[in-house]
């Protein structure tokens, strides 16, 4: 692994040249937001904006998903019989994605790739992609991922670290996926020991520059019950609106529902991104709904993200401090708060 030099304005022809073997995502400004897009011939990248409003995660859970087919048509010889949707798994290369979302990928496995339990689609999608990172030189104010086992030029998850230097990139290579990506662009140009050093230190002020911080050393040590009895969670919950924003824009969330739509005796069995903020979520067929309450539905989230990941995977809270339910969250419910509520209980 080594440390390649670019400039800048030759990214484009780079990773237009990738396009004749992979598919080429960036991030595309539509309206105020920037989201992540097929690069087109025409598109300029554009590395000026602090994050995407989602983050890469529907590239690899889609929002919404075909998983089976049917048909009901009686005259069929495959009648009733459910068989997988065609699916197509093309080498992808995920090009500007910001280190927190690149852990969030990491965080996710836990749920759709693990030593029991493996979801087929999630695997291949993952095992296809090839993801370039982007060191946040300038993080927003909302930012608190160094508190959660982060930061704004964290490798975990990437292939390859880009830190903008001004008028030239420097890539770093952090997997033999990587290596392979940058020997067919043609970066072969190694960085000498002066941009080395100016890569650090951009990375170093850019650390400093996190002016959120959240405590989450006494999560652990909690009981359940205590942080689940929590005076607290009513004052949290009165002004959420059950929106369902911040689970939507979460790189960690991985909630969904299972509907089969049918049409003219064709139907489909899809997946679908769901909410654990939204009434129906744990509605029972019976009729009786185990969190039928605001509060409910908000303590779950929370204590989801902040207790029970974090005493099942030990391996820290499901946050990455990405401070998009910071930004959003029309009613101003901050996560920071709630960290330091159940930290200090």
């Amino acid at each position: 692994m080594g440390d390649k030099i670019l400039k800048k304005a030759e990214l484009q022809d780079v990773l237009r040249a990738l396009k004749r073997t992979y598919e080429v995502f960036v991030p595309v400004k539509e309206n105020d937001f920037y989201s992540f897009k097929p690069l087109m011939d025409e598109e300029k990248v554009d590395l000026s904006f602090t994050n995407t409003r989602l983050s890469p995660k529907p590239l690899v859970l889609p929002q919404s998903e075909r998983m089976f087919e049917f048909t009901l048509d009686e005259k069929s010889e495959d009648a009733h019989i459910v068989k997988e949707s065609p699916k197509d798994y093309p080498p992808r290369i995920i090009a500007g994605v910001r280190p927190c979302d690149a852990k969030a990928l990491r965080l996710l496995q836990v749920n759709f790739d693990n030593p029991e339990f493996k979801d087929p689609w999630w695997v291949k999608r993952r095992e296809s992609m090839t993801l370039i990172g982007l060191g946040c030189s300038q993080p927003c104010s909302a930012c608190f991922c160094t508190s959660v086992g982060c930061g704004p030029f964290n490798e975990e998850g990437l292939d390859i670290l880009l830190f903008d230097l001004g008028e030239c990139l420097l890539a770093r290579t952090l997997t033999e996926k990587g290596e392979r990506l940058l020997q067919l662009g043609g970066m072969d140009t190694d960085a000498d020991s002066g941009l080395k050093k100016s890569a650090d230190e951009v990375k170093t002020k850019a650390e400093k520059k996190i002016s959120s911080h959240v405590p989450t050393d006494k999560l652990r040590e909690k009981n359940v019950n205590d942080l689940f009895d929590a005076p607290f969670w009513d004052d949290v919950a009165f002004a959420c609106i059950n929106c369902g924003t911040c689970t939507f824009l979460c790189p960690t969330c991985w909630c969904f529902d299972i509907q089969d739509e049918v049409i003219r005796g064709e139907g489909d069995r899809i997946r679908n991104w769901d909410s654990c903020m939204f009434p129906l979520f744990t509605l029972h067929a019976s009729g009786h709904n185990p969190r039928a309450q605001k509060v409910q539905r908000i303590r779950q989230r929370f204590m989801h993200k902040l207790k029970y990941y974090v005493d099942k995977y030990s391996n820290g809270v499901a946050c990455v401090g990405c401070g998009r339910c910071v930004k959003h969250c029309p009613v101003n419910i901050d996560i920071r708060e709630v960290f330091n509520l159940m930290n200090e209980l």
